[in-house]
């Protein structure tokens, strides 16, 4: 198939799926294996195209990103004290990943590693929701040290590709007390440094696989991501304070047989 039309299809895909607990790398590794876009220039590319959606989030939370350059004395979730929130939320997972950094590229990058993560992560899912949780936290400013570590701690289960960064922050942090909304604004929040650090990491390292004629492929997925991250982060907000996250998981356990099936 087209470069051209794989990056297309790959950063709506990024975008619509980053943000969302379905696992935007695992759908990237499915597709990817459809359209015949594998090996490692195909997975630094998918890397690079979530900064795409990342930037979707920093521009429609500009004023929380804003806030932590120009603290404001009325609110607790700004400056100083808002950046040590989001590096002890960074940290579990960043440590860890250069860790194991090589192993899961090798050995967890399948289709099939990816679909038992989506049958994990949604029986995680529906666990959960399906527990009576107190809620005491509510707002951004009303996060805590030991909340923002321990949904760094959580988001950990991230580096299986296919269980999603965004399910195991928002699944930590209600389990931690947040409710719902906040638990899904901070896993927006937070996914921007250590997605900024990943995507870095993977750029200088394998920046010399891409040639010049790449650049147009890369930017293509770029925008391509943004808008579709724009549009599903923005739905996603308006739906989750009347929706359960059980819709997703049973999405994800009609997806993982499937995946299963047509791999093995």
């Amino acid at each position: 198939m087209d470069h051209t039309l794989s990056a297309i299809i790959l950063g709506i895909i990024e975008g619509l799926t980053e943000f969302l607990p379905v696992s935007s790398t695992g759908h990237l590794i499915i597709t990817g294996h459809l359209l015949g876009f594998t090996g490692l220039k195909a997975d630094v590319f998918e890397v690079v195209i979530q900064l795409g959606a990342i930037l979707a989030v920093v521009i429609l939370y500009w004023p929380t990103f804003l806030g932590l350059l120009r603290p404001d004395p009325q609110r607790s979730f700004t400056g100083a004290r808002g950046i040590f929130l989001l590096i002890l939320t960074s940290l579990p997972a960043s440590v860890l990943g250069l860790l194991v950094h090589k192993a899961i590229k090798i050995y967890l990058f399948t289709p099939q590693t990816v679909a038992w993560a989506l049958a994990v992560g949604a029986l995680a899912i529906l666990l959960v929701e399906g527990l009576s949780l107190r809620t005491k936290y509510t707002s951004l400013d009303s996060m805590t040290p030991s909340l923002a570590l321990g949904i760094g701690c959580f988001q950990c289960l991230a580096l299986w590709p296919g269980f999603s960064r965004s399910a195991s922050t928002i699944l930590g942090a209600m389990l931690l007390g947040a409710d719902r909304k906040l638990a899904t604004e901070y896993s927006f929040i937070a996914a921007v440094p250590i997605m900024i650090a990943a995507t870095g990491f993977d750029l200088l390292s394998h920046w010399t696989l891409f040639e010049r004629g790449d650049i147009l492929v890369l930017a293509i997925g770029f925008v391509f991501a943004f808008v579709s991250a724009w549009a599903a982060v923005k739905l996603f907000i308006s739906l989750v304070q009347k929706i359960s996250l059980r819709p997703f998981a049973y999405y994800r356990l009609i997806l993982a047989p499937l995946v299963l099936y047509f791999w093995s």
